[in-house]
């Protein structure tokens, strides 16, 4: 998940959104009336971040309290995507970062849907990275405390698929998800 931030008016706005990357660029989509694919198309300054949280730092002192994470600031400006044949493959793009292989099962937007959906291509012109991990960093004096420190690992664990109530029977798991679920199944915290 990416959050997209820009400002109209003097007034911030922060709008999460799926979204898809190839080298440098990054596709941003959503209803053709989005404010944020609106404001965007005009080519004004965006911030887009995603941040994966891993675990809670808990540390003997309140203030050394910490997150370890991943996380990057990307900033830059886009255009919309108005040609249609782009405009499928920049949703092809978002589809494939969700579930690899799934743009292939499943049945390509139709005219109407492209009509509804905007596509901007965001250019990244800078961005920047930060990571944090391992155990709290206490004051050495703090050390001999008698309170637990340590951190909490917080991982995201996919579960086993559920199926659509309305699916049509005899319809199996699609192979996007067989395929993610044996990459899950050789991590730490597998679905059975």
């Amino acid at each position: 998940m990416a959050h997209v931030g820009f400002v109209v008016e003097g007034q911030p706005f922060v709008i999460p959104t799926l979204y898809g990357r190839r080298e440098e660029t990054l596709f941003l989509h959503g209803s053709a009336a989005s404010r944020m694919l609106r404001e965007g198309e005009k080519g004004i300054p965006l911030c887009v971040t995603v941040t994966l949280v891993d675990a809670l730092v808990l540390a003997r002192s309140a203030f050394h309290h910490s997150m370890n994470y991943r996380s990057v600031v990307a900033f830059g400006t886009a255009r919309l995507i108005a040609d249609a044949a782009e405009k499928r493959e920049a949703l092809r793009c978002i589809s494939e970062q969700v579930l690899a292989g799934r743009w292939e099962e499943v049945r390509p937007p139709s005219e109407q849907e492209l009509k509804a959906t905007a596509v901007l291509e965001f250019g990244i012109e800078e961005a920047s990275a930060k990571v944090r991990t391992g155990p709290p960093m206490d004051d050495e004096e703090d050390y001999a405390l008698p309170v637990w420190a340590g951190i909490l690992p917080l991982p995201v664990v996919a579960q086993g698929p559920v199926a659509d109530p309305r699916l049509g029977e005899g319809i199996g798991v699609a192979g996007s998800v067989i395929r993610k679920r044996s990459v899950i199944r050789g991590q730490k915290g597998r679905w059975d």
